[in-house]
């Protein structure tokens, strides 16, 4: 329990430390009136399409590595990067680097705590999940695929608790890169649908203006009705 107390305290004091270093060179080198206004998106919307014809390829290795380090070690919740991927790749490269980094980053937490926590989310987390043992254990792959289709937990929290069923690692990462394709596709979408409503206009849009955009309210729409989906689908599969 103590070793388990002070890798959580590691784990803080670095996010803390990370988070603090990019905070200082951001505002070091940008006002906080710059970072919001629409200007500055513009011209960071332009920046980011002369990088893309230029060298598309670093870019994408860059930002799928910045994914890795998002979930593993910052801990880093997958619709802001999601997000983020749709305003600068657009919807189909976006979520490919998006799900991609998401599944080995969530991989690489899932082994550290299959290393480190096994025993603290034990403690934790069996009983309240011990119905799941029994399913995981007929098919491990398939329960684990709908388990990440459904979430209802979060990230973090859903990347760890697989330790208590001991499931392979290539299953949880296939399981991850399969399940999660839905959910980051239409987040995506939305940062794409933003991307192309700033650039087609000279003025910041108006609340009505995105909303009433193809390229918002259809991913917007469906992102709801998976969510209504999954709602009735944790309810069979977490009962008890």
């Amino acid at each position: 329990m103590e070793k388990v107390k002070k890798i959580k305290i590691y784990i803080g004091l670095f996010y803390l430390a990370v988070v603090g270093i990019f905070l200082y060179y951001l505002f070091s080198e940008f006002t906080l009136q710059e970072l919001s206004s629409y200007e500055f998106i513009k011209e960071n919307i332009d920046y980011f399409n002369t990088v893309k014809k230029t060298n598309i390829f670093l870019l994408s290795l860059f930002f799928l590595l910045f994914t890795v380090l998002w979930v593993f070690p910052l801990l880093g919740f997958g619709s802001p990067i999601a997000l983020l991927a749709g305003f600068i790749f657009g919807k189909w490269l976006g979520t490919i680097l998006v799900v991609l980094g998401l599944s080995i980053g969530a991989t690489c937490l899932y082994i550290f705590a299959n290393f480190f926590l096994k025993d603290f989310i034990r403690e934790k987390f069996l009983t309240k999940f011990k119905n799941l043992n029994i399913n995981f254990k007929k098919s491990e792959f398939i329960y684990l695929l709908i388990y990440r289709f459904i979430g209802g937990i979060p990230w973090q929290l859903s990347c760890i608790l697989p330790t208590l069923f001991d499931v392979r690692i290539l299953n949880f990462f296939l399981a991850t890169l399969i399940g999660i394709i839905p959910q980051v596709f239409l987040v995506v979408s939305v940062g794409s649908g933003l991307e192309i409503i700033i650039s087609q206009n000279l003025k910041p849009p108006g609340l009505i203006d995105i909303l009433s955009s193809s390229d918002i309210y259809l991913p917007l729409g469906a992102f709801f009705i998976l969510i209504i989906v999954t709602i009735f689908l944790r309810k069979i599969f977490y009962r008890k």
